[in-house]
């Protein structure tokens, strides 16, 4: 359910999750020699051991030549492109929350000079360091008040590098400024777990925190094991939200491969991830899910009078979600800023579906 990264904020929770993106991980070498993209799609999160990738220990050796993303327009397919850095950058915009609490995991808070989209909880562990981040935009940020913030890298989601104002400007616009970019491969479609993993490594290197992103990325993967031992067989879900007046609406969620790998540690499998386009009411009947999700987000509508229509909704007596009162409030933050915060939210849904 990845938001649609357009202004419309009212079905952020569900109907803004369709946003441009395809996806590879990417590799990262040295000396200004560009490595071939790893395809996230094929990776899976199950796999926490030593074949996931592990950020290298040494230090970079500047100019360092990584392979990320660009794309010729909102809608189209991302590809790789070659960022050069000649030394760690020193003035980072983040376009989102969840990138910005990142950066503050790998010890980079005063490299930040900006962030945006402040539209879930944040996390408690690095709040007290997140307020000392300049906010540029509690929404979206436009291009005209990142560039304002004079970075020289800026880093976050993969959906709003576009030109519109609930956007940071294209990658090629940002890039002719001389402003560097990382997209996260965890915001381009195809990712999975292994594709935060290269994240974290690459900003590393990028930082010259090698160490601090290996130590990370070993945490993670504990997380993750500890994740799946929690999954009680296979329970099918779907994404819902208000589609206005309590009528429910439902978001496929198919393009969002990063939120459904981690959710599927869980033993939760997306009932209509195969789906393209619209899901109707009478879909969301006939597919009968054991479980739905719900996103909560900062300036949304009320979850619990959103809640309260569903459960007295005359036509939706017959779903089992109804009946056991199994429909899970989830964290926009959390799920959609493509950063490790998922755990939290994936924790807190462990707990609460263990519950009896």
């Amino acid at each position: 359910m990845r938001v649609q990264l357009k202004r419309f904020v009212p079905l952020l929770a569900v109907l803004m999750l369709a946003v441009m993106i395809s996806a590879c991980s990417s590799n990262t070498q040295n000396e200004n020699t560009a490595a071939s993209p790893s395809e996230p799609a094929n990776s899976s999160s199950t796999n926490t051991s030593a074949e996931a990738t592990t950020a290298p220990s040494t230090k970079t050796v500047y100019p360092l030549t990584i392979e990320n993303y660009t794309n010729n327009g909102e809608g189209t397919e991302w590809k790789t492109k070659s960022q050069t850095f000649d030394k760690a950058p020193e003035k980072v915009v983040a376009n989102t929350q969840g990138a910005a609490e990142l950066l503050i995991k790998l010890g980079l808070t005063d490299k930040m000079v900006g962030v945006a989209a402040l539209y879930g909880a944040g996390d408690p562990a690095v709040q007290e360091e997140f307020k000392k981040i300049p906010v540029i935009s509690e929404n979206y940020a436009s291009k005209e008040l990142v560039v304002g913030a004079s970075p020289d890298l800026v880093l976050g989601r993969a959906g709003l590098y576009a030109d519109a104002d609930w956007g940071v400007g294209t990658v090629e616009g940002l890039n002719e400024l001389g402003i560097k970019t990382f997209v996260q491969s965890t915001s381009i479609e195809g990712a999975t777990l292994d594709s935060l993993y290269k994240d974290i490594e690459q900003i590393g290197q990028i930082f010259d925190v090698q160490e601090t992103a290996a130590a990370y990325i070993e945490e993670l993967k504990q997380r993750a094991e500890a994740l799946k031992s929690t999954a009680d067989g296979v329970k099918t879900f779907a994404y819902v939200s208000d589609g206005g007046n309590g009528a429910i609406a439902v978001y496929s969620g198919n393009i969002d491969t990063f939120a459904g790998d981690v959710l599927g540690l869980l033993g939760l499998k997306n009932s209509f991830g195969t789906v393209t386009g619209d899901v109707s009411k009478e879909q969301l009947i006939a597919e009968n899910p054991d479980v739905m999700l719900m996103s909560v987000y900062t300036g949304g509508l009320d979850p619990q009078e959103t809640l309260k229509a569903f459960y007295a909704d005359p036509s939706l007596q017959s779903l089992t979600a109804i009946k056991n009162k199994a429909i899970y409030l989830i964290d926009f933050n959390q799920f959609w800023g493509y950063s490790y915060s998922i755990f939290d939210g994936a924790e807190k849904l462990a707990a609460e579906l263990a519950a009896p």
